[in-house]
This record gives structure tokens, sequence and C-alpha cells, in this order.
């Protein structure tokens, strides 16, 4: 799926920057592995300082290679990324069944963020879950990324603490977005 971008109109450009945005949503591919990683680590520290100490930042965004990504495509759990035209990972979303439930994680680049890029990919893992049965997907979301959860209709359900692989504490909440409709809930 391409997905373009319109230009902003004149009253809505902040920057000289903003132009058309194009990128492309897609299955990952093994080959991604890479582009995932750097795309993850480049969220992380674009991103993260918003909400985070520079410690947590530094832990949570420490260098990854791209097996860690092809474990986890080999153990099931479907990627998929955005890419721009020259092929670089702008971001990716992942789906796996984790103790029965649905689970997803959207990451994005720093300079590719509130462009549509993580609305996309999550639609996409969207999908899956709904195919594959899902009432509902849950994520652990850090604090950068609540907003745009809530705004893509998760509700939060409690504050939680990731602990990072360093053994670092890290808040983030629990959130879940409900496939049922209300009127088809007890």
């Amino acid at each position: 799926m391409v997905v373009r971008r319109p230009r902003p109109a004149a009253d809505e450009v902040h920057s000289p920057a903003v132009t058309a945005f194009e990128f492309q949503i897609r299955p990952a591919i093994f080959e991604d592995a890479a582009g995932i990683a750097a795309a993850h680590v480049a969220s992380i520290r674009s991103l993260g300082p918003a909400a985070y100490a520079p410690e947590v930042v530094a832990d949570w965004g420490a260098p990854r290679s791209g097996r860690r990504y092809l474990r986890a495509m080999a153990n099931g759990e479907r990627f998929f990324v955005a890419v721009d035209g020259q092929g670089r990972v702008l971001g990716f979303a992942g789906h796996r069944v984790e103790a029965r439930e649905h689970r997803i994680a959207v990451y994005v680049r720093g300079d590719a963020s509130r462009r549509g890029v993580g609305s996309a990919l999550l639609a996409a893992a969207e999908a899956v879950a709904r195919q594959g049965g899902a009432a509902g997907i849950r994520v652990d979301a850090s604090l950068v990324a609540v907003p745009f959860y809530a705004a893509n209709g998760f509700r939060a359900l409690a504050p939680a603490v990731h602990t990072l692989r360093s053994g670092r504490p890290m808040a983030c909440v629990k959130m879940e977005k409900s496939f049922v409709a209300a009127a088809q809930l007890p």
C-alpha cells in the first residue's frame, strides 16, 4: 500500500521543510531486519527524550542488531514496515500472540512522526490481529506513545513498569483496543 500525504495548506506549514510525503506499508522480510533495528533505535533516541530521563533513553535506545527481529520473525511475530522512496525503513509495527493475547508495538523515526506512518502501520498490524480472530489488542505503551495509541482507539488500563534489558525500570501504560462493539459486550 502506497500512502501519499498531501502538502499541507499554506496556513498549516510551520517549516520550509514540510513537503509532500510518500511511504509504502508492506510486510517485512528478513532483509528488513537491519532497517527495523535502525528505525527502532532512531525512534527511541529522537522521541524518547520528551518523556524520559537521559539514562532511560540511553538504555532503551542502546544499539541493537537485526538478529533480534530475525528471531522474532522466525518465532511467528509478524512485522510490517513503512519505507520511503529510497527503501529506508521509516518505522515498523509488530504483532504477536502472547499467552493468547494479541500484542502489538509501533515505532516510527522522529523525522517521519506525525505524518500518518504510525497509524498506517498500526492499521496493518490490527488487520492481522482481526484475521487471527482477536477480540482486541494490547500494548505496553511508552509514555511518549500514549497519546498516539489513545488517538487510535486504545484506552489506558493501568500504569506499569517495563524492565529494560539493562535492568533499568521504565514507566509505561498498559493499553487495549477492543474490536468488539459495545452493544455486543455482556
